[in-house]
């Protein structure tokens, strides 16, 4: 079952558990007003070094979360020799305007960082700080160019479109969480907060099986942006505008410092800006562009945890991100010496022995893939103790596989909606509540440890006999104990199979090749004896935007459109059907001890 803690986690900066400033004295100046070139002004807070006589370089955060909320980041950084200015982005907080989440930050941000680096206390360099939203507008301000940016460090940073408000083009209820929790000027983090509430709300709308553009309204908050949201559920113009474009990364030619986590619901956008960068950028740039990829969750990219969802890390893992990022900015704002982490352009954190590893490039931290295949005896694969296997070498029998989805059935919704045990990445029941309705496939038992790192991705034959249908595919590592570890997820809609920016409905009876290509990363060390398991079944969760197979506007379906489908994977010869498992490069890398 897809998790939303890995696959939509929230568009929130970590506001709890920050470490302390330093006690050096800071001034402050609140209600700083910021004009902008349509004449709406903004308001920041600005923390500077206590009796500041020359210009300094200035880090700009840029905020719809209310810019208070960054103070003790703004009392590091002044008290370490920067000026911070946390900005209430356009229509929020103190600030001026009206805020239409994405559109507006990208010529805004560009108007900060030219005032900014006109004024008495800067010396002309700006750099920003923030992570998810706040990395967002990072690269929103960055396309646009500003002569003063010199440099950017986005962490954990949502790509619209690809990873919010919807993931390969399936939207998330939680849109309207969030869409909430920024509604008016104040934040409404006590509404935002109650869990319950929300679960309770999503749980209606997936029972009473109202259309999802419904939404809005049902939860009392008409909302004008959800509406346009839902009306564009392709990848496409409308999406594109708010990100850079290929020319527009070619002119980006200044030092980046890409931060994510392997359990960051917006790692997909995180990455998909890294690679894009990549891609388009100057090679002077692609050179001095760092990627790190930690073991952490979204929050956890600001302030690593030791533990979370019931996974524990290595205390190498728990980085001192204040420390780093003020590093980075001596680095390329000061001329100071490179960060001594940085041992290579690319770090990722390895779960099991715990530690950090280096590549030239994202792609070189995999060194080959290892093909399994898909197979069965006689179509038993719908269950976890009668499970399909996942063979080494080549298909070897004829055969195939079934489930049949009936999007009426709301059998499970109780217990999804009790599963509250705070160790969501350990925990194995909801696979195990999804008998017959799923298919199931385990690896023999590794003979050695062996180490992933990178992307699994999936071949799968199928056969439906609707023009659509919804994919959500899991792998798990089960250690030699049984216990279970999540490692990794994607999701796909059949009329999206070839591509998230057209829509061709699926011919009923006729078999396809879907290609699960967009799993999330992950690097960890599999123990001997562990079996790699591999679960695919529909997207039927409150949690996620339902699709009831007609083959119509998924956004205005209800009950009244549901089709039961059965889903055939077929795994023979002629159809290999094959999920590949990304095996780490050989350890000729750096480790880094802890040295905090």
């Amino acid at each position: 079952m897809l998790r939303i803690t890995s696959t939509a986690a929230l568009l929130l900066a970590a506001f709890s558990a920050i470490p302390a400033a330093a006690q050096t004295p800071v001034d402050l100046q609140w209600g700083v007003k910021i004009p902008l070139r349509d004449g709406v002004e903004l308001q920041a807070t600005l923390y500077r070094p206590q009796g500041q006589r020359e210009g300094l370089p200035c880090i700009l955060s840029l905020t719809p979360y209310i810019a208070q909320n960054y103070h003790d980041r703004g009392m590091y950084f002044a008290a370490n020799g920067y000026v911070f200015a946390s900005v209430d982005v356009r229509g929020r907080g103190n600030s001026g305007g009206t805020f239409t989440p994405f559109l507006q930050e990208a010529r805004d941000g560009h108007d900060i960082v030219e005032w900014l680096a006109t004024q008495s206390y800067c010396n002309g360099k700006i750099t920003m700080w923030g992570g998810s939203y706040g990395g967002y507008d990072q690269w929103a301000t960055a396309k646009e160019k500003p002569a003063h940016l010199a440099t950017i460090v986005p962490v954990a940073a949502v790509q619209p479109g690809l990873d919010f408000p919807m993931r390969n083009n399936v939207f998330y209820p939680y849109d309207m969480r969030w869409l909430t929790y920024v509604s008016g000027r104040a934040t409404q983090d006590k509404l935002f907060g109650d869990n319950k509430l929300w679960t309770a709300q999503f749980r209606s709308l997936f029972e009473a099986h109202a259309p999802f553009n419904t939404l809005d309204a049902r939860i009392g908050n008409p909302s004008p942006i959800f509406q346009e949201w839902a009306a564009n559920p392709l990848q496409g113009p409308y999406w594109d505008r708010l990100n850079p474009t290929a020319e527009q990364y070619a002119a980006l030619d200044f030092p980046i410092l890409t931060i994510t986590g392997q359990y960051d619901g917006d790692q997909p956008g995180a990455l998909a800006f890294y690679r894009q960068h990549m891609q388009h950028g100057p090679a002077t740039a692609r050179e001095r562009h760092y990627l790190i990829i930690g073991p952490w969750d979204h929050a956890g990219t600001r302030t690593p945890p030791a533990e979370y969802a019931g996974l524990k890390f290595g205390a190498a893992s728990q980085l001192d991100m204040n420390a780093l990022h003020k590093a980075w900015y001596d680095w390329t704002l000061k001329s100071g010496a490179k960060p001594e982490f940085l041992k290579n352009r690319v770090a990722y954190y390895v779960t099991g022995p715990d530690e950090w590893r280096y590549a030239d490039s994202l792609e070189a931290i995999t060194a080959s893939e290892r093909g399994y295949f898909l197979a069965s005896d006689g179509g038993r694969a719908n269950d976890v103790y009668a499970s399909g296997r996942l063979e080494e070498g080549k298909a070897r029998r004829s055969g195939s596989d079934r489930y049949v989805y009936d999007p009426l059935d709301v059998s499970l919704a109780a217990d999804d909606a009790a599963d509250q045990s705070g160790a969501e990445l350990l925990d194995q029941a909801g696979v195990l509540r999804r008998h017959g309705k799923q298919l199931v496939y385990h690896t023999a038992p590794l003979a050695a440890d062996t180490d992933i790192a990178g992307f699994f991705r999936l071949s799968a034959w199928l056969r439906i006999d609707q023009p659509d249908t919804d994919f959500n595919v899991d792998v798990y590592a089960i250690a030699p104990d049984g216990s279970s570890l999540f490692l990794t997820s994607d999701v796909l809609r059949a009329r999206h199979r070839e591509s998230l920016r057209e829509s061709r409905l699926a011919v009923p009876g006729k078999v396809e090749r879907y290609d699960f290509e967009r799993f999330t990363f992950v690097a960890r060390r599999l123990v001997r004896g562990s079996r790699l398991r591999l679960v695919i079944g529909p997207v039927n969760s409150f949690n996620l935007q339902k699709n009831y197979n007609s083959g119509g506007v998924v956004n205005a379906e209800s009950a009244k459109d549901a089709r039961t489908v059965t889903v055939e994977l077929l795994h023979d010869a002629r159809h290999p059907s094959a999920l590949y498992v990304p095996i780490a490069a050989e350890r000729s890398v750096m480790v880094v001890a802890d040295k905090r």
